[in-house]
């Protein structure tokens, strides 16, 4: 049976990434005769390949989950300076400046100007306008029993969570809180994982489920991303339970975006759910995905490889069509208004503990 690619109407292929131009340049000089190449040629070639792996090491730093900025951190105390430098540029007198004090409508109008301008321009052409939401009745998460209740008639051996977690006020964009169990509980590896919440899916809904990648998600093809598995391990240490309560977003507030753009947008606090995460949420949230004009789910957090190259430039994502949930993936550059990027929030005390001030 045929993929149906509905979403896609980006560019046909995505630039080629800096990891996988590593894995082409050590296959060439993997299979090239050493007698094709002179001297020169291969020690500027291989001097390529490690200017390229230095590039990755780096990206791959800028990738994991920053720490928080404060008004105290010295970025936030910077920001100040330039607020302060405009306060004296006005030359406010003390009426006018109660005026702004007392305005509700400031602290709002500076919040808005603050995402704005920290807004990266990276993949900014892969943005579409998008009318798709949340068709079916979906809203927020649902309670914690509720959750719970649904994950153990499919894995009945999982303890409880902590509860105390989801009374926090929950991060700006959230739904609420999700129940996630740690996938090593559920399987011995991240890919089999996927493969058991996909099966519980395929039950839960009676054999209205198409996955166009059965079998072909093994660690060659399926990958999670590094920001995504770093939350994770710190939500891990931090709650020290079987199910991790974690503050999450289905969608809705990056749709019409690419998978890349949404990555690069995501703010420090946010990271990129994958195919087990978002599957997990749909088990518990099954009204999320009834129609066909429900909003798409993309899985940001998981890489994936079409053809087990090296290149992982697509990521999976959930939608329905032909009365059926179904489950496929698609380029990360290809935006479409169907669909939105599901994401994860760290808590902030979380952040603040993740590094020096910035």
């Amino acid at each position: 049976m045929l993929e149906m690619r509905w979403k896609g109407h980006g560019p046909t292929h995505a630039p080629i990434d800096i990891s996988s131009q590593i894995h082409y340049s050590d296959l060439f000089f993997d299979n090239i005769p050493s007698n094709n190449l002179g001297p020169k040629s291969r020690r500027d070639a291989r001097k390529q390949t490690v200017i390229l792996k230095r590039r990755m090491k780096t990206m791959s730093q800028k990738t994991l989950i920053p720490s928080r900025v404060t008004r105290d951190s010295k970025k936030g105390q910077r920001i100040l300076d330039l607020v302060g430098a405009v306060i004296n540029k006005l030359g406010l007198d003390e009426d006018q400046a109660q005026r702004v004090i007392e305005n509700p409508e400031f602290p709002p109008a500076v919040e808005a100007v603050l995402r704005t301008y920290a807004i990266p321009n990276e993949y900014a052409d892969e943005e579409v306008s998008s009318n798709y939401g949340y068709l079916s009745g979906y809203r927020e998460a649902a309670p914690i029993a509720d959750q719970m209740r649904i994950l153990r008639e499919y894995f009945p051996n999982l303890g409880d969570p902590d509860e105390s977690f989801a009374k926090q006020e929950r991060p700006a964009n959230s739904e609420g809180y999700f129940c996630i169990p740690r996938w090593k509980l559920i399987a011995p590896t991240y890919n089999e994982a996927v493969e058991r919440v996909l099966e519980a899916l395929n039950k839960q809904r009676k054999g209205k489920f198409v996955n166009y990648h059965k079998g072909e998600l093994g660690p060659d093809r399926l990958r999670q991303g590094e920001r995504k598995r770093l939350a994770f391990e710190r939500l891990t240490v931090e709650q020290g339970r079987d199910v991790l309560v974690v503050a999450a977003q289905f969608g809705f507030q990056h749709h019409g975006r690419s998978v890349r753009r949404a990555r690069a947008v995501m703010p420090g606090i946010e990271f990129g759910l994958g195919a087990f995460e978002i599957g997990i949420m749909l088990l518990t949230h099954a009204i999320r995905l009834q129609h066909l004009d429900d909003l798409w789910i993309d899985c940001p957090g998981d890489e994936y490889s079409p053809d087990a190259g090296g290149r992982f430039g697509d990521a999976p994502y959930f939608y329905f069509g032909n009365g059926k949930l179904e489950f496929g993936t698609d380029l990360v550059g290809n935006a479409s208004g169907r669909c939105g990027s599901a994401s994860g929030f760290l808590p902030a005390e979380a952040t603040a503990k993740a590094g020096s001030p910035q």
